[in-house]
């Protein structure tokens, strides 16, 4: 028997009585037969509980809304259900938990696993995620997720769609190529005007110090050639005029053995062969890098500067490719 309290209504359209009964466990009951035969609606009603429809809200749920998915969750701080659309051809995970993160400032761990337990790369697109259940860990919970299933376009609707797609591309490249190829070459040549501004006192002492070491380099060449002619004059005046050839062979023999010994030993400290080119570049970088440690002079620096002034050139040379400004290429170089 339900315990609760007896009320009177009306019904709409017929003035007869009615007792509704208002159970214990909030339900409305109808007593009277005439209520059931007037409306069929209300024959399920005998008996019966309300279910409620509303989503837990410990739950993550994903849900379509105007063609991307919206995924509803709680924040651990707050506790309040935040929404999250995103784009998911274009959406990475780590974007996404990004986002989480920003949201609220109390979450210091959001990862994303898969059924297996494996981990979901953050450069995953949300695209592919969704389309199996995976599960979502912020701080020290768990929340299983199950996307819904999405239904598939046609053929004849993709098809569509990226004809759409290519109309939009073509109409928008149509409208901002000029502006953005004039906006992009003035910045291209505002950075080649501040990269050169930068490099002309670098090139300035680049140039005296690679003078100074090309003018070492030469001395040295000249030096290793008068001590070799001094060597020569000096065994054979020896041989000739001091002793014989029979006593200054063995001493010969022994230079020209050492002479071996110094090429081998230059190879085992260097790698190298020793080729008189190689030898002149190797003693020239000595000589500069040593006056430029002395100068002050950063190399480094000097380098990424060229580096970033070639990558501009190489842009702007190819942003002013006929194929990108559709002229002619005699226009082209008319231009440059």
């Amino acid at each position: 028997m339900l315990a609760g309290l007896v009320r009177r209504g009306w019904l709409r359209g017929k003035r007869q009585p009615a007792v509704l009964l208002c159970g214990r466990d909030g339900c409305l009951h109808a007593s009277a037969p005439e209520v059931r035969s007037r409306a069929g609606a209300w024959q399920g009603w005998e008996g019966a509980a309300p279910c409620s429809t509303l989503v837990p809200s410990d739950e993550v749920t994903i849900n379509y809304r105007h063609g991307l998915p919206v995924i509803t969750l709680t924040l651990p701080t707050r506790r309040e259900r935040c929404r999250f659309t995103v784009k998911p051809v274009v959406t990475t995970v780590g974007a996404f938990l990004r986002d989480v993160q920003r949201e609220d400032k109390g979450i210091e761990k959001a990862e994303v696993f898969a059924t297996d337990g494996s981990k979901v790369s953050h450069a995953t697109l949300m695209e592919v995620l969704l389309m199996n259940d995976f599960k979502l860990v912020i701080n020290n919970a768990a929340y299983s997720v199950s996307p819904p299933v999405k239904d598939k376009l046609s053929n004849e609707h993709a098809t569509e769609m990226e004809d759409i797609k290519c109309l939009v591309h073509r109409l928008f490249v149509a409208l901002h190529l000029e502006d953005h190829q004039i906006r992009k070459e003035r910045e291209l040549l505002q950075k080649l005007d501040h990269l050169k501004e930068e490099l002309l006192p670098l090139e300035q002492m680049k140039a005296r110090i690679m003078d100074s070491a090309d003018a070492k380099t030469s001395r040295l060449l000249w030096v290793g050639l008068a001590l070799m002619s001094t060597q020569g004059g000096a065994l054979a005046w020896l041989t000739w005029w001091v002793y014989s050839w029979d006593i200054m062979e063995p001493v010969t023999y022994f230079i020209t053995y050492g002479s071996a010994m110094a090429f081998y030993a230059y190879f085992v400290l260097t790698r190298q062969d020793y080729i008189y080119p190689d030898a002149k570049d190797r003693q020239f970088l000595h000589y500069f890098y040593r006056k430029s440690k002395k100068q002050h002079f950063n190399v480094e620096r000097y380098n990424k500067l060229k580096e970033d002034l070639a990558e501009a050139e190489e842009s702007l040379r190819r942003l002013r490719h006929p194929l990108h400004l559709r002229l002619p290429i005699q226009e082209i170089r008319d231009k440059d």
